[in-house]
């Protein structure tokens, strides 16, 4: 993938354009510090950090001028003000992204139908339909980008391909504020002279075991034999690499449309300040999203949390994942991962509820799965989990992190009363 600071941009500069390239994947540049600098435009140009300065407050997002220094999100801004000591630090405003986001995806819902929004500042469109009326997919590119600019004052880089996966790689390689278009004929010879870490869902343990077997490009992984690639990561991960390494996508676009949600939340009786409490509940809950998502049949793309507060503050905080997944572990994961994320004078303030939600939810048994799961023993152990608590009851086995629970929660379920599921 294109590097977050830019540094190995590519773009389309020629008059290359494919028919066939309907496959459109649009990123926001840097959303969050974007929508900043609209009403701060002494801070243009410059390093820029959107967060809280003191205690442990995390970085929201950054400039591509403060990425340069090595500044990342999730960072800490004690550790990136190290990095980056002249950064301007912007405090973040959650309202602004929200209402920028819904002003970016009108614009794609008026370019076609068929967008499937992966999180608030990206999404995959198929224009396939689009072309008759607005011109060739790279024309429609630029028409989006056109439009963003104009109407919102923000930039976007746009990936154009015949697939959902080479469309995502074409927008980070074209970062910041590019196109890059990869005509479908041309998709395996662009993609062997990349770094097997290029392929989707190859994450720093998997690119070593890959490497150990002298897989370094994914050259060298396509015309590496299956049976040898079974064994550096195992059946499931190595079919579905060796698929994307030759240029196979099957996933379609799904729409807005079918978006649905699962999830559960808990009201404490006495607000909570601990922890290991509050990552135990998250567990708890993360697996009974899991179950229901499991008993539906259905996949989950975004993980959500709602945290309220003491004072009774509401926050939400999502992550889209890389491979909807159903599997209760990596839900969990995630939801811990977004909640550590949250600042330090949120984390600081005892919470009274606490909730973990599934959305973007696609049937379990379409093409994301088949392509997309790199969970295969923890959902197979998950299933055995269901198994037992259909014939003998829920909680009869579980996580041993879980063995000794909270009265709390023991009288929710005893009652009723918490935690409730929700779907919707």
């Amino acid at each position: 993938m294109g590097r977050a600071d830019g540094s190995d941009r590519r773009v389309t500069t020629a008059d290359v354009d494919d028919a066939d390239a309907t496959i459109l994947h649009v990123d926001m540049d840097a959303f969050f510090a974007s929508v900043e600098l609209l009403d701060r435009p002494d801070a243009r140009g410059k390093p820029a950090i959107v967060g809280h300065a003191g205690g442990r407050g995390v970085v929201t997002s950054a400039t591509y001028e403060a990425r340069r220094f090595g500044v990342r999100s999730a960072m800490p801004v004690s550790q990136a003000l190290r990095l980056c000591p002249t950064a301007i630090i912007l405090p973040p405003h959650y309202e602004k992204y929200t209402e920028y986001s819904g002003k970016v995806m009108d614009i794609f819902h008026e370019v076609t139908p068929l967008v499937e929004p992966l999180s608030i500042d990206e999404a995959f469109l198929d224009v396939a339909g689009a072309r008759r009326l607005l011109g060739s997919p790279r024309r429609i590119a630029e028409l989006i980008r056109s439009r963003v600019r104009e109407e919102t004052g923000l930039t976007c880089s746009v990936g154009v391909a015949g697939t959902k996966f080479m469309a995502k790689l074409a927008s980070g390689h074209a970062k910041p504020d590019g196109l890059l278009v990869i005509p479908p004929a041309e998709t395996v010879a662009y993609l062997r002279p990349l770094p097997v870490g290029a392929l989707w869902g190859v994450g720093a343990s998997t690119q070593a075991s890959l490497e150990r077997m002298g897989m370094r490009t994914v050259a060298d992984l396509a015309d590496a034999p299956l049976t040898v690639l079974q064994r550096a990561v195992g059946d499931a991960t190595a079919h579905r690499l060796h698929e994307l390494a030759n240029g196979r996508d099957p996933r379609r676009i799904v729409t807005a449309s079918r978006e649905k949600s699962i999830g559960h939340e808990n009201t404490f009786s006495v607000d909570v300040e601990d922890a290991d409490t509050l990552r135990r509940e998250l567990l708890r809950l993360s697996g009974r999203v899991g179950e229901r998502l499991r008993k539906h049949g259905m996949v989950g793309r975004t993980i959500a949390i709602k945290v309220r507060f003491s004072d009774f503050r509401t926050i939400t905080r999502s992550r889209t994942l890389a491979e909807p997944t159903n599997v209760g572990r990596r839900l969990f994961e995630e939801a811990w991962d977004v909640f550590e994320a949250l600042d330090l004078h949120l984390k600081d303030t005892p919470i009274r509820l606490i909730g973990v939600r599934a959305e973007q939810l696609a049937d379990a048994g379409g093409d994301a799965l088949a392509l997309w799961d790199p969970d295969e023993e923890w959902r197979e152990a998950e299933r055995t989990l269901d198994a037992v608590s259909a014939r003998f009851g829920r909680g009869t086995i579980g996580p041993a992190s879980l063995v000794r629970r909270s009265r709390d929660a023991e009288q929710a379920e005893r009652d009723g009363r918490n935690p409730r599921w929700l779907s919707d």
